[in-house]
């Protein structure tokens, strides 16, 4: 590829390490500048990172950036999105990319006018074990899929982040901060989702940070924190999806989907890696194929972290001039669905889904490769 484009940072908070640090592992990207309104944290990641630190309005001006990553919080995503496309550039936005489908109606017509890309994290559905769930799935080596199990749920985020506040914020929440990992790698798997039932409540009104530097302190809580939810796919299959931060300790697997000829246990869908498990009937069976995937090698401790790859994969298909896989319609599709379960929690009604998507494309050994650098392949 004889063209990189140039990266911007645009907030300098926890997640912003992961990308300066993992974005060197593929090719056809550069991250060259930060910013943040804290200008302060925008020059210590800067000089950690061997990077130029500039100011938010420097950042949508220089010219050596083609496209700025949106790390801000999400009630604020659709309105630095908004600037950035205005500005000229391309904006890949962490999860999820705005609130409502109407906000990303707007980005999307704000970036067809303009011949621009929006993508939006999460990337992790890109991983060695979520693409040989969909080699499986897309194989038949279950048979058609007809319902399954989501479960992610623990006490919450007040115990180790700094500053949990947001997740406790409309915005935030076990729906639209977790969400996306779970209905994106469902999406990706089984197809579009058709309509949604879900009831929710919150397990208490306050929660007592008990991470540093804020220990002791009250969060108000402002948005459901215990949601259960039954998702309906044009398929046909119908998934039960449970999500809460009130619960200690649980026995259940991340995800299962159950076919006609048998089941299929995923991994956490928050992670790039993970064992896939395949039964025949009520039998488990070795999965023979030769899945030699770059993005399930351990490169980050014992797990296998590929953060960066959704955008790197953005980078390569504006060049190519062909679709990214983690697309402003396929991420507009899991909002719809996400406030469409929240929705649903609030009035008990059935909600249906009224965006749709294609799949991504399958992202296979080769074609992972294809991505990093010549340096890790």
């Amino acid at each position: 590829m004889s063209k990189t484009l140039g990266i911007g940072i645009l907030g300098c908070g926890n997640i912003s390490a992961a990308y300066m640090r993992l974005a060197p592992l593929f090719r056809g990207i550069e991250v060259r500048a930060c910013a943040d309104l804290n200008e302060a944290a925008a020059k210590s990641r800067a000089e950690e990172f061997n990077l130029r630190a500039e100011t938010v309005d420097g950042l949508l001006a220089a010219d050596d950036i083609d496209i700025i990553v949106n790390l801000t919080i999400p009630a604020a995503h659709f309105e630095v999105s908004r600037n950035i496309l205005n500005a000229g550039k391309h904006v890949y936005s962490e999860k999820p990319f705005v609130l409502s489908v109407e906000e990303g109606q707007a980005l999307a017509s704000i970036a067809e006018e303009k011949g621009l890309r929006v993508g939006s994290a999460p990337d992790t559905f890109l991983g060695g074990a979520h693409q040989l769930a969909r080699y499986l799935v897309d194989t038949s080596a279950v048979g058609q899929v007809t319902s399954g199990t989501c479960f992610v749920q623990s006490p919450g985020m007040e115990m180790w982040h700094p500053n949990p506040d947001f997740f406790f914020q409309p915005g935030g929440g076990p729906i639209l901060d977790l969400g996306p990992y779970y209905i994106s790698n469902l999406v990706q798997l089984l197809g579009p989702v058709k309509r949604v039932t879900a009831m929710s409540s919150s397990g208490s009104e306050y929660r007592t940070i008990t991470s540093q530097p804020r220990h002791g302190e009250k969060i108000k809580v402002e948005t459901p924190t215990t949601i259960h939810a039954i998702m309906q796919f044009d398929s046909g299959a119908q998934v039960t999806y449970c999500a809460s931060w009130d619960v200690w300790q649980h026995g259940h697997s991340n995800m299962e989907l159950y076919g006609r000829e048998g089941t299929l246990h995923v991994p956490d869908p928050n992670f790039f890696g993970g064992e896939v498990r395949l039964t025949e009937k009520s039998s488990f069976v070795n999965i023979c194929e030769n899945w030699d995937h770059p993005f399930s090698k351990a490169n980050d401790g014992i797990n296998a972290n590929y953060r960066a790859a959704g955008l790197a994969d953005m980078a390569q298909a504006i060049l190519a001039g062909r679709p990214h896989r983690c697309s402003l319609e396929f991420s507009l599709h899991v909002v719809d669905v996400m406030t469409s379960i929240l929705a649903s929690g609030e009035t008990g009604e059935y909600k249906d889904i009224l965006t749709t998507c294609e799949r991504p494309e399958a992202l296979g050994p080769q074609a992972a490769k294809d991505l990093l650098s010549q340096s890790e392949t």
